[in-house]
């Protein structure tokens, strides 16, 4: 077994930026440095601790509280753009480390839709106080289960896969099945009860630093106040699959810092010029310029009173289909731009090649894009109404 990986210690966080704008903004400059760090970080089993730092010191660990708990209020309806841009910006300068942070958002929206007012209380204050959330939702055939105890405690046994952040999160948010079958949420105080992480399960093509282990949780006990919502809670519509666009977000960034990339290097070369890759790079601005897009009706939606739960999941699976398509589309215009010469290391292509492959690769991408279309056949608005009546 791997030697066990010790939480970082949780420093005081800055204090988050005023507005949601600003946190998007204070997003955008970061931006930049995260790119510059992110192949120091690209190693098999590492994860981003430098770059977590300047998260937490920039005030964007506390970002997606409401403003009432000490956060920028990203995480509300009103503001999803300004959550869309934050994730979108925080992707382009490392999609490692937005895979992480869009868990950390996503635990945070979980535990202000189900918790109790005391739970979103403590653990709004541990996000003020720099603890790392996430959501560590998928799992095998030995996966976790929970069993009550004497005392009101629960045991749990079984394991997770693709924890990311395994060993860095001091508060992941898991499911667990109950005696009775059903899926119960709960926030694990990980700094205290130390999960075992097999650091072997994770030998990826790209995201190497996202140290997405198999953690088990053999053994641990918790107590009621840790238990989130009620059974069923995490798989409730329209916020299971409508999440999706956040996802959706953080891979657009990829998209967009390689299409950075690819300027920047036919610049360096003098290749402005050349017919063919002024061609290829309009393809490459409509590509990105529709993402863009896309996340604009997807808050344009969110914001908006009423839709129900089965417009918001058809939505969400249109986006999430439309940009791992322009992301696709992106990867070989830009290899044929760079040319075998640009995917030589030093350059960033082949890291960011792999990381956005291994990132598009989320759970179901068919059966989405077939709830798209189902919900378009169950529908006989016309197609200037279907989704923006």
């Amino acid at each position: 077994m791997p030697e066990l990986i010790n939480p970082p210690a949780t420093s005081a966080a800055t204090l988050p930026a005023a507005t949601p704008a600003l946190a998007a903004a204070g997003a955008a400059a970061l931006a930049p440095r995260l790119f510059a760090q992110a192949a120091h970080s690209d190693v098999e089993g590492g994860f981003p601790t430098q770059e977590f730092n300047w998260l937490r010191e920039a005030g964007l660990l506390a970002a997606p509280l409401p403003a009432a708990l000490g956060g920028s209020g990203l995480n509300e309806p009103a503001h999803t753009y300004e959550l869309l841009s934050t994730l979108r910006h925080i992707g382009r300068g490392n999609l490692a480390v937005g895979r992480v942070y869009e868990g950390h958002v996503n635990a945070l929206q979980l535990i202000g839709r189900f918790g109790r007012p005391a739970q979103v209380q403590a653990w709004a204050a541990d996000a003020r106080a720099g603890h790392l959330f996430g959501v560590w939702n998928t799992e095998a055939h030995d996966g976790v289960k929970l069993e009550p105890v004497p005392e009101g405690r629960y045991r749990l046994s079984g394991s997770k896969t693709f924890g990311s952040g395994a060993g860095h999160l001091t508060r992941p948010l898991l499911t667990a099945a109950l005696p009775d079958g059903g899926w119960q949420m709960l926030v694990l105080p990980a700094d205290t009860q130390v999960p075992e992480y097999d650091a072997r399960f994770w030998r990826p093509l790209g995201m190497r630093a996202s140290a997405s282990f198999r953690v088990d949780f053999t053994g641990l006990e918790v107590g009621p106040e840790q238990l989130l919502g009620a059974p069923g809670d995490y798989y409730r519509q329209p916020w299971f699959s409508g999440g999706a666009i956040r996802f959706a977000a953080v891979q657009l960034g990829g998209a967009e810092a390689i299409f950075d990339e690819t300027r920047r290097f036919l610049r360096a070369l003098g290749r402005i010029d050349d017919p063919y890759q002024r061609q290829r790079l309009g393809q490459l601005s409509i590509l990105v310029a529709s993402g863009q897009h896309w996340l604009h009706a997807a808050a344009e939606l969110a914001a908006r009173p009423g839709p129900d739960a089965e417009t918001v999941v058809a939505h969400a699976n249109l986006v999430r289909s439309a940009i791992e398509d322009i992301c696709l589309r992106v990867l070989p215009l830009a290899e044929r731009c760079v040319g075998a010469r640009g995917l030589l290391r030093p350059e960033p292509f082949e890291r960011l090649h792999r990381d956005l492959t291994h990132y598009l690769r989320q759970p179901a991408p068919d059966a989405a894009l077939a709830d798209a279309g189902r919900y378009a056949l169950d529908h006989s608005r016309p197609a200037h109404r279907l989704w923006h009546d």
